[in-house]
């Protein structure tokens, strides 16, 4: 038993009876939709032809927002629905990113995710969907796809369908007739900053109502009249928990790389300081990613009721054994026990490389989001981890005592760490992404839209230039504090105004 939604097109007329009635029946909230119809425009007039597309969760066969859930709050049942279980919902939003159908919304009362759920309770009392029930067209088929006689079992074989985004390998289980492909597309669509009945906000949401006007400056294609999106689920503090990330895996990771070599020796600064600033920086981490999450009481569902199958789970093992590594490891440096040390410090480097990298593997499996897909992603948080740790560093150790010799060490990993990162960035940013329009508008956003400025200013100029100037000026000069604190402090700048950007912009582009 498979269901699954077929939207008939040819009998569809825009009526929003469906989002009205799932609203209804399920008490969802203003300002949210489980359903809606988007409508857009194709042609130049008089030659204008509206299309209407119902928009919903998709019921996925290979459901990416069921991976990504770190408490099981969605599952999947032995029907094929995509159904929620909100008291197990954490509120942690990386299933809204998962989602390429932006389908996911967070209830404004609960704080907690929800969706269409196949009006899963009607369909337990042997009921349609409620959408179903009242279009007044019969443009929406519900049913058992692997039933041979049912209506929806008809239409899938005699009728030539489209899913969304097929490339993303969900497996989609809503299918259109008589849809034109690019009002499917968002990244092919016009969108102006008027919809057919209200202004468009600066997150993308329909605003105050107003007069309608759907004109357009230049003919496009397919001109979006209406739609719906809901507000970006990352912000800054996600931003800066992969900041924070950084600094607490990368000074832990230098520290015993440079200890274990033998090219480091203030005890101060690195037996002492660098797993104090491990600790506190992880502790940050984990604070804002608890604060960030819309139910932070039940921040401990995370641990206690685990999905082995996501990342963000693995990441919170990954932060806990890190910690406990590295606060023995000061224990150990504290009470004079070497071999314990030595061992802590082997353990932990590990640890802090697996820290600094899980992040690669959740945003992986953030499938709505494309941009974040790139395999450069790992090597180059290492990278960050490199430029963080090495800047920290260099800042406690001016004052814990270090000597010239070890900021220079350190400013030579500082300068080498911001080149691999320099490259990457160039590399990601630089390379052609035409087979793949989400990722070349995001692109796009950040090499000449409205990050640019930021992008050129203060990631480049502020986080990467100046500090390899002030590093080339540590090893010229004899006086190093000055040039080696100034540019340790610009690297951390520039690397937090990226990982700003970089959240921020692949959240941009709509998803529906």
């Amino acid at each position: 038993m498979r269901y699954g939604f077929v939207i008939d097109n040819r009998k569809c007329i825009g009526c929003h009876a469906c989002t009205t009635a799932c609203k209804s029946e399920n008490e969802v909230p203003l300002g949210v939709f489980r359903t809606w119809v988007k409508y857009t425009e194709k042609g130049e007039f008089p030659n204008v032809r509206r299309n209407f597309n119902v928009m919903r969760c998709n019921h996925c066969e290979d459901a990416p927002c069921v991976t990504v859930c770190p408490t099981k709050a969605l599952f999947k049942r032995p029907d094929g629905i995509v159904d929620f279980d909100s008291s197990r919902c954490i509120g942690c939003k990386s299933c809204m990113q998962a989602c390429p159908y932006d389908a996911i919304y967070i209830d404004p009362f609960e704080h907690t995710a929800a969706k269409c759920n196949y009006c899963a309770h009607r369909v337990d009392l042997d009921l349609l969907p409620a959408c179903v029930v009242v279009c007044p067209e019969k443009a929406i088929i519900a049913g058992d796809m692997d039933d041979p006689f049912s209506d929806i079992s008809h239409l899938l074989a005699t009728e030539n369908v489209v899913t969304r985004k097929p490339e993303q390998g969900t497996k989609p289980k809503l299918f259109y007739i008589d849809s034109d492909d690019s009002s499917l597309v968002p990244e092919v669509q016009t969108r102006n900053t008027r919809y057919l009945w209200s202004e468009v906000r600066d997150d993308g949401r329909p605003a105050e109502a107003v007069t309608a006007s759907v004109t357009r400056d230049a003919p496009a294609p397919t001109n979006l009249v209406y739609d719906v999106h809901h507000p970006k689920p990352w912000g800054w503090k996600v931003s800066t928990y992969l900041w924070t990330k950084s600094i607490g895996s990368g000074a832990v990771l230098l520290a015993a790389l440079l200890l274990l070599f033998g090219w480091a020796h203030n005890h101060a600064t690195f037996d002492i300081a660098a797993p104090i600033v491990g600790l506190f920086f992880i502790g940050l981490t984990t604070l804002l990613l608890v604060v960030d999450l819309k139910r932070p009481e039940r921040f401990w569902f995370l641990i206690f009721l685990p999905n082995p199958t996501s990342w963000l789970v693995w990441g919170g093992y990954i932060l806990l054994a890190f910690s406990g590594a590295i606060f023995i490891w000061l224990l150990a440096a504290l009470l004079g026990l070497g071999t314990v040390q030595d061992v802590l410090m082997g353990v932990g480097i590990p640890l802090a490389l697996a820290a600094a990298g899980y992040t690669a593997f959740l945003f992986a499996q953030a499938e709505g989001r494309d941009f974040w897909q790139s395999r450069l992603l790992l090597p180059h948080l290492i990278a960050q981890a490199v430029v963080a740790g090495a800047a920290a560093l260099m800042l406690v150790g001016i004052s814990a005592g270090a000597t010239e010799h070890e900021l220079r060490v350190l400013t030579g990993v500082l300068a080498g760490g911001l080149i691999a990162f320099a490259i990457i960035l160039a590399v990601e940013l630089g390379m052609p992404h035409s087979q793949n329009l989400h990722v070349s508008k995001t692109v796009g956003l950040l090499t000449r839209g409205p990050y640019r400025g930021m992008l050129l200013l203060a990631v480049i100029f502020v986080g990467i230039v100046v500090p390899l100037a002030l590093g080339l000026l540590t090893w010229q000069s004899s006086y190093v504090i000055f040039p080696a604190s100034f540019g340790a402090g610009a690297a951390l700048a520039g690397l937090w105004a990226y990982e700003l950007i970089w959240v921020s912009a692949g959240q941009d582009i709509p998803l529906s």
